[in-house]
């Protein structure tokens, strides 16, 4: 089991959307989540909007990515989440996720 960090930027005037939002994602996002082996995943906010996000994949963080990219209603999802964030136009969330390097942990 690999654990990798991340972080994205929501926009300051879309936080309290974007976090209404997430209590409520698609069901079947939550599937293509849980079919793809994206465990543990937990995403935490700063009040200016830094998102750090934390999950557990079977391999590796781009191997993950890559089998969610083949969910369709993943990418119903990021065409749907897009304007909530400081990310170029024209791209998706999950391809702007900045993986952090993990560089201590204990069991």
């Amino acid at each position: 089991m690999k654990r990798v960090a991340f972080q994205m930027k929501v926009k300051k005037d879309h936080l309290e959307e974007y976090v209404e939002w997430h209590k409520k994602v698609w069901p079947e996002m939550l599937e293509a989540i849980k079919r793809n082996g994206w465990n543990n995943y937990s995403l935490f906010m700063r009040e200016d909007g830094l998102i750090f996000g934390y999950v557990e994949v079977p391999d590796s963080f781009s191997s993950a990515l890559e089998r969610m990219s083949r969910e369709e209603i993943n990418d119903k999802w990021q065409d749907f989440m897009a304007p909530y964030f400081e990310i170029p136009e024209g791209t998706h969330p999950d391809g702007n996720m900045i993986q952090l390097k993990e560089i201590f942990h204990t069991n």
